[in-house]
């Protein structure tokens, strides 16, 4: 009995003995989490100041952000499972094997996280822009890591993979401020090509969103000869604000008043039936 008693007095002196010689160790890492919670904090506030003085994209600055707080965090935890005596070596090597597992298993969303910073990076649109890309036009209404949210004309929402988007063309109609607008009219041989060319060109010069500057004046040509038919293009510039309803407005106005002095402008073929005398 004596001896089980001095044997567990044994053991309970040896771990006192290493518990006390831990605390220090046990202080430090405390100290050290306590302080790289505060710093990474500051830091957290610092860079949302720093984004907003920069005007930056919300989507941009959220990724960054989170990117460098995260990062912290692990450097931070490193630290303090270090201070607690595991062996930095050990701990870089589990890092980098559950990192490994993870990509293996991931390889997919993975591809779609690349995507994604180099969207985020590169910025071939953003958020709101009108866009064209894997068939989908629509506005951009949300640029995440792994996948961006277009709302379609039809007011239907895409997903589309930031691994295909940033690997395939893309088209954006908002990049620049004004754009072009190529609108054409089919009038018959019959019809008189000066007579449709002024209303035509008069239309267009009618609209004050129109730009009339020098470089990007209106003008009205002859497209095509074809078959059975003229093709009139009509070509203007004008900025993004106002494309549609320039484009809606010219299309039936022009309509109507080529219809006022007998142009139809439309396809349409002439057949011609020939009898033949036996």
């Amino acid at each position: 009995m004596e001896e089980r008693i001095h044997g567990l007095e044994h053991y309970l002196n040896y771990y006192i003995t290493k518990f006390v010689d831990f605390l220090p160790s046990l202080f430090s890492a405390i100290i050290i989490l306590i302080v790289g919670i505060w710093i990474i904090r500051f830091i957290n506030k610092y860079l949302t100041r720093f984004f907003k003085s920069r005007d930056t994209d919300p989507t941009l600055e959220n990724f960054i952000s989170k990117l460098i707080i995260w990062g912290l965090r692990i450097l931070l935890f490193v630290l303090v499972v270090t201070k607690l005596g595991v062996e930095s070596a050990s701990l870089v090597a589990i890092i980098g094997a559950a990192g490994l597992a993870i990509g293996l298993a991931l390889q997919g969303s993975l591809s779609n996280f690349a995507g994604g910073v180099l969207i985020l990076v590169l910025r071939p649109f953003r958020v709101g822009d009108w866009i064209s890309a894997q068939g989908v036009e629509g506005t951009v209404t949300e640029i995440s890591i792994f996948n961006t949210r277009i709302t379609t004309f039809g007011n239907q929402v895409a997903v589309i993979p930031n691994a295909i988007l940033s690997n395939d063309k893309i088209i954006n109609y908002n990049a620049l401020d004004i754009r072009r607008q190529n609108l054409t009219f089919s009038i018959s041989y019959d019809d008189d090509i000066k007579t449709a060319k002024d209303i035509l060109m008069n239309l267009v010069m009618e609209q004050e969103t129109v730009i009339k500057e020098e470089g990007k004046h209106p003008m009205v040509a002859v497209a095509a000869l074809n078959e059975y038919s003229v093709d009139l293009t009509v070509r203007y510039w004008a900025k993004n604000s106002d494309f549609w309803n320039l484009h809606f407005y010219i299309l039936e106005e022009a309509k109507i008043r080529l219809n006022e002095v007998g142009i139809n402008p439309h396809p349409h073929q002439i057949l011609k039936v020939q009898n033949k005398k036996n």
